[in-house]
């Protein structure tokens, strides 16, 4: 297995997130953001950029705009453009608004899936979640997406129920607590 690596996300590493976004990947694993990210990264890109990750609003797969939550943002590497993972919380709590279906989120580019980066990506994060006071956190997935299911249990994810999918009905948002230690 290869090793990856987590960047904070950079001018540097943009080409590499526009091929990836180019390719049809979505960073947003509810809807597919691909083409509407791509205009606006070509358009310019130190303001997507910046935009990307410290805009004080996000838009819901609904429309809706919410404050942004704490975070911590990164790009998985393996020495090329691999996904992005983040961990979301709101300081002093372990509680999410009910906009944030989980405190981290992640997601790898179809063409790197398969090599167990994921499930690198998720252990490297959590001692973050440890140093900002959490001593688990809840991750969320499709329940038919076994891929994450599995990666969520590799790191010690211990089931916690279920949540009604927003945008997929009959489907279910599968939830579990992760130690972070």
């Amino acid at each position: 297995m290869t090793g990856i690596t987590l960047i904070r996300p950079s001018l540097d590493w943009l080409p590499a997130y526009e091929h990836a976004l180019a390719r049809g990947w979505s960073p947003n694993t509810d809807q597919d953001v691909s083409g509407e990210q791509l205009l606006q990264l070509r358009r310019n890109p130190e303001r997507f950029l910046h935009d990307l990750y410290n805009s004080p609003m996000v838009r819901l797969p609904d429309g809706r705009e919410v404050a942004r939550l704490p975070a911590h943002d990164f790009w998985i590497t393996d020495g090329e453009f691999c996904g992005r993972i983040g961990f979301r919380f709101q300081r002093g709590t372990e509680d999410l608004p009910n906009t944030a279906f989980g405190h981290i989120g992640y997601t790898i580019v179809p063409w790197k899936q398969r090599r167990g980066y994921a499930t690198q990506a998720l252990r490297l994060i959590l001692p973050l979640a440890r140093q900002e006071g959490f001593s688990r956190v809840l991750i969320t997935c499709d329940d038919d997406n076994e891929g994450s299911k599995k990666v969520i249990l590799a790191n010690g994810g211990q089931p916690a129920g279920t949540l009604p999918h927003a945008t997929r009905p009959g489907h279910v948002k599968l939830s579990f607590w992760v130690p972070t230690a």
